[in-house]
């Protein structure tokens, strides 16, 4: 790690920890009011895995059938409620845990939103022990577009260290249900991890060489391994030290190893011979996310959904939604999320950003000064845009940035104690679409 890369990492880290704070227990009474002129991004949070992954710091626990069924429905009850309140989504993002642990029951969701909503794209993460030929169809059938496989790495050793070999099977049985996958669903992901502990630099261009050349999958992630401080100690039980010093070079390896007809969309995710993005995040400002463990940014506004299934379930059945915790960014905060998740999908538009934000450039004057000097972006006048440089940087502000938002979900899962015992119902709600209003926000 360059003294350069030691500097960013600090600031960036304190900043995305000052971002991700959520002092106490911060119940809100209301959410802003939809613009019902539009639609928004539905994040939705499935929590239950069969394995967890040593690694995997997202809010995830073992999965029970009846705990799952019980939360589905919740789940869409939630869906519902959000609908009565006047919020439409364009898109769906399902996150885990792994969410087609039920596929029946993942499309019965699936199938709701869209009867409520104007449905364009349906994104969900899977595990490579779902490619089966039924699972694949059902979800296919609930109108799922892009499927992303939670892949990491096809090295059998190092899947034997991460616990995955057992259970979601070796290398070849995982190549296997990708080649069945590719071309099932208009995009199939592969997300992969580089820097863990004990990769190689071949074992890594391997399996860039398989995903991309063997396979030609539709689009790949390369993400930077990242963790919160639990599972840091955690795998350094079971897969040992991560070492930060290795990432930029490794990362380098990546960009220059990948075939020329994978573009990038993101600073970690590339396509083939096509325009698809991997984050929900870049498209989409503002999202709104239902689920035990989901996160949502509204109206410059962070919220968190209690981590307990056992409040979620009861505040759903109340009536109320999951939510728990907020955090409101202050304007200069919103300027540089704007930037930083535009800039995350290597561009920037300056009339989008003015015509959002007035006055954007000449507050953001000084990130912006520093940006250029280092070389991490160039001015194409309409436009600015991140160079291999940026890239890389932006992979360190990603990653200090999930990081941060890991060790929130730590601090989460110790605070399910405080959550069921606090004095008096949870009143979280959201105004009904009359009392707004028009076009209100």
């Amino acid at each position: 790690m360059t003294i350069m890369d030691r500097v960013l990492t600090a600031g960036f880290r304190h900043n995305s920890k000052r971002l991700t704070k959520f002092d106490g227990l911060t119940p809100s009474e209301t959410l802003p009011p939809p613009d019902t002129s539009r639609t928004y991004m539905l994040y939705l949070h499935i929590p239950f895995c069969v394995v967890l992954c040593p690694f995997c710091s997202f809010h995830r626990v073992c999965f029970k059938e009846d705990k799952a069924v019980k939360y589905f429905n919740s789940l869409r009850q939630e869906i519902r409620m959000a609908h009565e309140a006047g919020y439409r989504f364009g898109d769906i993002y399902v996150g885990g845990g792994t969410p087609t642990v039920m596929p029946r029951e993942l499309a019965e969701t699936l199938e709701l939103v869209r009867k409520l909503s104007p449905i364009d794209s349906i994104s969900v993460e899977t595990n490579p022990d779902d490619l089966t030929p039924e699972t694949m169809q059902i979800v296919r059938d609930a109108g799922v577009t892009r499927l992303s496989v939670g892949v990491q790495s096809l090295d059998n050793d190092l899947l034997k260290q991460m616990d995955r070999y057992e259970k979601y099977g070796s290398a070849e049985n995982v190549m296997a249900g990708l080649e069945r996958a590719n071309g099932f669903f208009e995009t199939l992901n592969a997300d992969m991890i580089f820097n863990l502990p004990h990769q190689t630099d071949e074992s890594l261009l391997r399996d860039v060489d398989l995903i991309t050349r063997e396979l030609e999958i539709t689009q790949t992630t390369f993400y930077p391994l990242m963790s919160a401080e639990s599972t840091m100690r955690k795998m350094l039980k079971m897969m040992g030290e991560v070492d930060f010093n290795r990432e930029g070079h490794m990362y380098r390896l990546i960009l220059d190893a990948l075939p020329s007809n994978y573009t990038p969309s993101s600073a970690w995710c590339f396509n083939h011979k096509g325009d698809t993005t991997d984050e929900y995040v870049i498209e989409n400002e503002e999202y709104l996310g239902l689920g035990s463990g989901s996160l949502s940014y509204l109206d410059g506004m962070l919220y968190s959904s209690t981590f307990s299934l056992n409040h979620y379930n009861r505040q759903i059945a109340a009536g109320k939604f999951g939510i728990s915790r907020q955090q409101a960014l202050t304007p200069r905060d919103r300027l540089r999320y704007f930037m930083l998740m535009n800039l995350f999908g290597l561009s920037l538009d300056k009339k989008v950003a003015e015509a959002k934000y007035p006055g954007f450039f000449r507050k953001l004057a000084p990130e912006i000064l520093g940006l250029k000097i280092m070389g991490a972006v160039r001015d194409e006048g309409d436009k600015l845009v991140l160079t291999r440089y940026g890239m890389r940087v932006w992979i360190l502000i990603m990653r200090e940035f999930f990081m941060a938002v890991s060790d929130f979900r730590d601090l989460m899962r110790h605070a399910i104690k405080e959550e069921l015992d606090a004095p008096g119902p949870l009143q979280i709600r959201v105004p009904t679409p009359e009392l707004r209003p028009p076009g209100a926000y």
